[in-house]
């Protein structure tokens, strides 16, 4: 059963990174998003509850927790819901 508010849009974008406090960023694959979320491909070792910093396009680096992580790919929820004019720019890339 879906228990998300907002629609997640899968989308590709190849220019998103990782950062875990004291990391360096890495690359990672923006798999679909929503105002409180996302779904990132990443070589990357990530716990659940891990605080990381995302950086998705050219955006300002976006806190958030990682919710999940099945071995390919993390699930992380925003501290906060992102702009809608961030969202309306990243799904407009691809569909």
């Amino acid at each position: 059963m879906e228990q998300r508010s907002e629609p997640r849009h899968r989308i590709l974008v190849t220019r998103a990174t990782v950062r875990k406090q004291g990391d360096s960023a890495t690359e990672a694959i923006l798999r679909d998003l929503s105002v409180y979320g996302c779904r990132l491909a990443c070589t990357s070792e990530h716990n659940e509850g891990e605080r990381v910093w995302l950086r998705l396009k050219e955006s300002l680096p976006i806190a958030g927790t990682v919710m999940w992580n099945d071995g390919a790919h993390i699930g992380c929820r925003f501290d906060a819901p992102i702009e809608r004019s961030l969202m309306r720019s990243l799904t407009l890339i691809i569909r």
